[in-house]
């Protein structure tokens, strides 16, 4: 199936490994033109160099910041549009933050998580629907999690923000769905990648008890991987998904059980 991305333009935000990464990769393989950004620009720099020596120069773009901030977001943006072309899509995939078990959870803490994992998804978006409403087209999708879909006992500001982050994607897909701009967001279950808490909790002492817990919970029995996350990224950010908007669609081995 072609996705038609073609010299689609991309801004991926948290691309420099697991989930960001992946839909990177997928994207550069369906033709797209992907702008990069993350907060680590060493990593972010040999991501971008190994990417374009498979992919060519051209078709990558990339700098490092703070993508909680608003003024870092909005010069990326506008330095996206002027070097590297108007925005088709754009990827919130900015997320997690340390927060301890239970309910008493302080107040830097909990702004800490609602900013790591809500807030900077807001601003992601309203700085690129600004570019792509006038425009009347493009494809914004946020990385939420299947925290957000039910309680699952995951840290208090992470599902409660990707909660919220839900009900944002559905707010959005209401107010840009006249202009046709569409918003959904993928809700991914347990991904696993070198460096990810995953990948560090099946190496470690309890790694066979986590393992039977994976065996237990999800049906197809397995981890899932960021390629895909990605190959679902891609084909939401793409005019085959053209009546899609406001949709959170877990991709979680079928973990999630639903009423």
């Amino acid at each position: 199936m072609d996705l038609q991305l073609k010299d689609r333009v991309v801004f991926v935000a948290g691309a420099s490994r697991g989930i960001g990464l992946g839909i990177v990769e997928t994207l550069l393989e369906e033709g797209a033109r992907v702008a990069i950004a993350a907060r680590g620009a060493g990593k972010l720099e040999e991501e971008r160099a190994r990417l374009a020596a498979q992919y060519g120069e051209d078709r990558l773009w990339a700098r490092a910041g703070d993508l909680r901030e608003t003024k870092t977001l909005e010069e990326m943006v506008d330095a996206i549009e002027s070097e590297f072309g108007p925005l088709w899509g754009a990827v919130a995939n900015v997320g997690l933050h340390p927060c301890p078990p239970g309910f008493d959870v302080d107040d830097d803490t909990w702004t800490g998580g609602m900013q790591q994992n809500l807030d900077s998804a807001f601003r992601l978006a309203r700085t690129c629907l600004r570019k792509m409403e006038p425009r009347g087209e493009g494809a914004l999708l946020m990385i939420s999690s299947i925290a957000g879909m039910a309680a699952m006992g995951s840290p208090l500001t992470y599902g409660t923000a990707k909660a919220a982050m839900n009900h944002l994607v559905q707010e959005l897909a209401r107010i840009t769905g006249p202009s046709g701009v569409r918003i959904n967001a993928i809700a991914p279950g347990n991904i696993i990648f070198p460096g990810g808490a995953w990948q560090e909790r099946v190496e470690g002492e309890r790694g066979a008890v986590w393992q039977k817990w994976i065996k237990r919970e999800v049906p197809l029995q397995r981890f899932g991987t960021p390629e895909e996350i990605g190959s679902a990224a891609a084909f939401l950010l793409s005019e085959r998904a053209s009546f899609m908007t406001g949709a959170i669609v877990p991709v979680d081995g079928g973990q999630t059980r639903q009423s």
